[in-house]
């Protein structure tokens, strides 16, 4: 991976302008984004990912190959979180944990695409259906994230059953608009898709910037958290993406041969979302802490992927190969 390639994925305005956030905090300037704002820009994020999601779906012919592939992708988008909102539990509660655990079972469109210039870079094919698996493992770490929190934080304080739960987790708001948006995509058209293109594609990644500039004012607000909590979210953000990375790297093999399409699944179980659940987890947990979960995701993870986990991982399926 050369050095300019490094330099173009650590120059990403997502990154600079969640930077920029932090660093108003720290000078203290009065910049804020409008609560309202805020809010509507979380739903039109939540809506844009879930529609061209669906909409990618739908062009993937569904051979059981590639209903396997797809299978693969929500297992790990399930998994993932359950085992990590254990881990994270006693050390950073219940909210907290149901939050990190969601980032870190869902994925970083960033990332993926950032994978999908790697791979172009080496001329290594990839299946165009992966963008349906990023697309796919989006909503289901959501649901288990806020599934595990609901539980946890309520089992004790009052009977509920676990048809309740879910009930909650489903209906909530992001949850139901991430996963309503990728069935209308499904379902629409070519045409009715380039009906709405401007707003689903065209402004996306203005939204994009002005989302995670309100990300880095609130993170920084609260990312004494983040230190208060000493080495354990930093190290969290770098071993268990690696171990995630490593793994899927070598598993991934069970349900296709292309080394591209298992670096891409790598890379998507090593991710973690900064885009698709900050956006939800500001509507479904308040409470949790996003000085700790976006730091983690965006400021840790991201950069550790695109400049080391991609080369490892590669060259891991490589060897294997």
């Amino acid at each position: 991976m050369s050095l300019d390639f490094l330099l173009d994925n650590l120059t990403n305005p997502a990154l600079l302008f969640f930077l920029l956030g932090l660093l108003a905090v720290q000078f203290k300037s009065d910049l804020a984004i409008p609560e309202s704002s805020s809010k509507f820009i979380s739903l039109y994020l939540l809506f844009s990912i879930g529609f061209k999601g669906g909409h990618e779906l739908a062009h993937s012919e569904l051979t059981l190959g590639i209903l396997w592939i797809l299978l693969f992708g929500i297992v790990l988008a399930v998994s993932v979180p359950l085992y990590s909102f254990f881990i994270l539990r006693k050390r950073l509660g219940t909210e907290n944990a149901g939050a990190i655990a969601a980032a870190y079972g869902s994925v970083s469109a960033v990332t993926f695409v950032t994978c999908v210039a790697y791979l172009e870079s080496l001329n290594v094919e990839f299946g165009g259906y992966m963008i349906a698996v990023m697309a796919l493992m989006e909503a289901p770490a959501i649901i288990v994230g806020v599934l595990l929190m609901s539980w946890f934080r309520r089992h004790k304080a009052e009977k509920l059953s676990l048809t309740s739960i879910v009930k909650h987790s489903v209906t909530n708001g992001s949850v139901f608009l991430i996963a309503g948006s990728l069935l209308i995509g499904y379902v629409s058209s070519d045409a009715q898709a380039r009906g709405i293109e401007p707003f689903t594609t065209d402004i996306f990644k203005g939204f994009l910037a002005v989302f995670l500039l309100d990300m880095g004012i609130t993170s920084g607000k609260k990312l004494s958290a983040f230190w208060k909590n000493g080495v354990f979210p930093l190290a969290f953000a770098i071993v268990v993406p690696l171990l995630n990375g490593i793994i899927v790297a070598m598993i991934s093999s069970v349900v296709t041969d292309s080394p591209g399409d298992r670096l891409l699944f790598a890379i998507l179980a090593a991710s973690a979302s900064y885009i698709a659940v900050p956006a939800a987890m500001k509507m479904a947990i308040p409470n949790a802490n996003p000085g700790l979960y976006i730091p983690m995701a965006l400021a840790i993870t991201f950069p550790f992927n695109i400049t080391l986990g991609m080369p490892l991982y590669f060259q891991i399926i490589n060897f294997m190969t």
